[in-house]
């Protein structure tokens, strides 16, 4: 009996789940992620476990001098000063050190390297000079044979530099000695990120060397800020004769919201109602509240005034209200043209004010979130894992910009995941840009994405050339964790695509090295029983219009503070990199969501064609097997559990041949990006508002455009439960694969043994249980479903 039942349900499966049907044909060449087989770690690698600290990049070798000091340098100039610097040259490449006055015991710290693939010279000179007005004075030199140059390898200590006699022009001994230290290392040297480097000679002056060398950035750590503004007492309008229309004004930084104008009218209104902002620390500016009386209908008289530090307000990890706190409202009057505070006002506002640690706060879009955890970091769970990437290279970039009568490009890239953003150094004009640079994150969600962006640098010489000019974007790249296998390292050459209001371009190749390790598998996996969000997102939710809100306030402020680093991440790269402009509407977006639906409801289609296939007897076999089935569990109904979750565990496993073996890419016809009408493109490039000429039809489309941005995000959700469900057993998260694959097996097997009755009435009660045995939070189920991947990742 058992095997007539999984004999229908295999041609069941065969008939309405073929991988042809489930599967996009794949797209154009030109736009496909390509797999490839770098020489990773200096060739220490064993299958897909490699051995070496720095192991996910290509090994690039150079020659490192570290200039430290100099003593008893002899004066030059008429007044027996000296002004020395060092110049430290290889063939064609020449760096020089800062310049110090009059100092005969100049301190430098700095370090040079010179890149192995461009050596010219088989001697390294270092020679020590006297800046002066019309020609520097030479003090001396050191020469090093490069045969004889040492080598170093991390973790080796570094090499301690030497005091080194000056020789003078004929090689006899000069006054004054040099402090050095000259080696042979990797891109793994400590040296590497500060060091001046020949690549980038034509580069000149401080802000230019800083504008291309690789750094680190921390996003600022971001809380919300929650004022609940209760009551005033007291008030002192300016007209005794009119009930007051009273209403609070909070403003912190650039935000500013206001609460309803006061039902109550009199001098004690009342509120009650929570206002919501993004604060980021260190605090620096102080919330201000100011209680205002509606006068005229555009026209506030401000009653009085309030300012409080963020440094001094409760913060709270749970829902638990803290303690409500009254504040004096300051009014200030103009008394011979000064601004001076009236002493005699009594007035005072009743607030309850705290920083919530309990949530996570939004910079990112829901779709591509690299962090979910709450801000307070005594709510934080132990990490899980640990992410390294390996940006090795870029090939066939397009020109960026124009210098000297030809095209050149200087790219960088920037990853993102969590608080830790990183930037690599600027390779100087060049179409396929070698970085080999790895870097490394905590991991604390599998369930989450990196990205990474490469960019054009327009801030090479910083200074007045530069005013105004913005890094270009070339293209990005979005990997979700959860798609990854543990402990293999996945090399593939990404596409850079772009879309531009005359189409999508490809902008070339960036070639990445992932890795994600995982240092306990049964934690990762108890992951997926959790929420996503942080429980006070749950608890006590905030409204799709604030979260939009106080999302664009959080990618403002991250943009500022990132904007102040130096060198600064400027605003159009964390902009670029947090998708600060995707719920624009778009018809192009709108149709791509469109079509995921249609390709998620295509399954519901196949199985009903299926069916009316059945009941004309198309296939008379599989009809009568239908039959046989269909009077076998109508008899045996205890069956129909157990069978489903069996048969879905065999699917799962049958389906593991056809598991995706690479990781998700930017796809162009699933966004629509090939095939979109230049009127399309033209609509989602427009402005906004737009740049319509009648202020009748601008308010009209703008309003037009609002709406249908709700309408193609609520499409997208739910084109994204869709998905969701499919790759169940899709193996694109192979771990949550895994789980429900092994669920349905243990499932099928209780089934099998437990009477249909009894689960049936069990599952009856749990579904009609009373609200005291229900939870607030998600239940396991909907948390492990809302953490399965969707084709998001790959949508331009």
């Amino acid at each position: 009996m058992h095997s007539y039942a999984l004999a229908g349900f295999w041609f069941f499966g065969s008939l309405c789940l073929n991988p042809k049907m489930m599967h996009r044909p794949p797209p154009p060449d030109d736009f496909a992620l390509k797999e490839t087989s770098p020489h990773l770690g200096g060739g220490k690698v064993s299958g897909d476990k490699l051995t070496s600290t720095y192991d996910l990049v290509e090994q690039m070798q150079y020659l490192y001098v570290r200039v430290v000091k100099a003593k008893d340098l002899p004066g030059k100039d008429v007044t027996g000063s000296c002004d020395p610097y060092v110049e430290v040259k290889l063939g064609n490449y020449l760096g020089k050190t800062r310049v110090f006055e009059k100092k005969t015991n100049p301190e430098w710290n700095q370090v040079f390297a010179f890149s192995k693939d461009r050596l010219q010279a088989s001697v390294l000179e270092v020679t020590v000079k006297d800046k002066d007005v019309v020609k520097d004075d030479f003090i001396g030199r050191v020469f090093f044979d490069l045969n004889e140059i040492p080598k170093r390898v991390p973790p080796d200590s570094p090499l301690a530099p030497q005091w080194y006699r000056l020789e003078d022009r004929q090689g006899n001994k000069a006054k004054g000695e040099l402090m050095l230290a000259v080696w042979m290392g990797t891109q793994a040297d400590e040296a590497f990120p500060e060091a001046w480097h020949s690549d980038a000679a034509v580069v000149s002056g401080a802000d230019g060397l800083a504008n291309i060398r690789s750094k680190v950035y921390l996003s600022p750590k971001l809380w919300y800020l929650r004022v609940n503004v209760i009551e005033a007492q007291d008030l002192l309008p300016g007209d005794k004769g009119r009930y007051p229309e009273v209403f609070v004004r909070a403003i912190l930084g650039s935000q500013a919201l206001r609460t309803r104008v006061s039902l109550a009218r009199g001098i004690n209104p009342m509120w009650n109602e929570d206002l919501m902002f993004v604060a980021a620390e260190p605090f620096e500016e102080p919330l201000i509240l100011s209680v205002e009386d509606r006068v005229a209908p555009n026209k506030d008289e401000v009653l009085g005034k309030c300012a409080i530090p963020l440094q001094y307000v409760d913060r709270r990890l749970d829902h638990k209200p803290v303690n409500s706190r009254w504040f004096n409202l300051e009014k200030h009057v103009i008394v011979e043209g000064e601004k001076k505070k009236e002493t005699k006002f009594s007035s005072r506002i009743h607030m309850r004010i705290c920083l919530e640690g309990g949530y996570h706060v939004l910079d990112e879009s829901t779709h591509y979130s690299s962090d979910l955890r709450p801000t307070a970091k005594q709510l934080w769970k132990s990490s899980i894992g640990v992410l390294e990437l390996g940006i090795l290279n870029a090939q066939g970039l397009m020109p960026m910009k124009t210098k000297d009568g030809r095209g050149t490009t200087d790219a960088y890239c920037v990853a993102k995941y969590g608080q830790k953003w990183v930037r690599t150094r600027t390779i100087i004009d060049s179409f396929s840009p070698k970085w080999n640079e790895q870097y490394t994150w905590e991991v604390f969600d599998p369930c989450t994405v990196i990205t990474i962006g490469v960019f054009d640098n327009w801030h090479l010489h910083g200074g007045d050339k530069a005013a105004g000019a913005k890094d270009s974007k070339i293209g990005k790249v979005r990997i979700r964790l959860s798609t990854l296998e543990t402990d293999r390292v996945y090399t593939h050459s990404y596409p850079l695509l772009v879309l531009h209001s005359n189409g999508v371009k490809k902008m070339g190749e960036i070639h990445l090295a992932v890795r994600f390790t995982c240092s306990s598998l049964l934690n990762m996996m108890h992951m997926y029983s959790h929420p996503l969000l942080p429980k006070m997102h749950y608890l006590h939710p905030l409204t799709v219009s604030q979260l939009d809100s106080l999302r664009h306030q959080a990618t403002q402020i991250v943009s500022m503070r990132l904007g102040r680093a130096e060198p600064p991440l400027r605003k159009e790269v964390v902009e670029y990199m947090l998708d600060v402009g995707s719920h624009m509407w778009s018809m192009r977006r709108s149709k791509a969501n469109f079509f995921r639906i249609m390709n998620v409801l295509g399954g519901l289609i196949a199985v009903g064609k299926w069916f009316d296939q059945i009941c004309n007897w198309k296939n008379p076999i599989t009809t009568v097997l239908i039959h046989i089935l269909f009077i076998i569990l109508v008899l045996y109904p205890e069956l129909i559990l157990p069978t489903i979750f069996l048969y879905l565990f065999l699917i799962g496993v049958w389906y593991y041949r056809w598991r995706p073996r690479h990781p998700p890419h930017m796809d162009t016809r699933l966004s629509h990006a090939d095939s979109s009408h230049p009127d399309e493109l033209d609509e989602e490039f427009d402005t906004f508002p737009t740049s319509r000429p009648s202020d009748v039809v601008r308010m009209r489309y703008d309003r037009l455009r609002s709406i249908a941005g709700r309408i193609q995000t609520v499409v997208g959700d739910l084109a994204t439960q869709g998905e969701r469900l499919q790759s169940l057993l899709s193996w694109r998260d192979p771990r949550a694969t895994a789980l429900f694959v092994i669920f349905c097996l243990v499932a099928a097997i209780v089934l099998y043994v437990t009477p249909f009755q009894v689960v049936a009435l069990l599952a009856g009660f749990y579904i009609l249980r009373h609200p005291r045995f229900r939870h607030k939070l998600p239940s396991v189920p909907l948390n492990f479903f809302r953490r399965l991947p969707a084709r998001t990742d790959s949508m331009l």
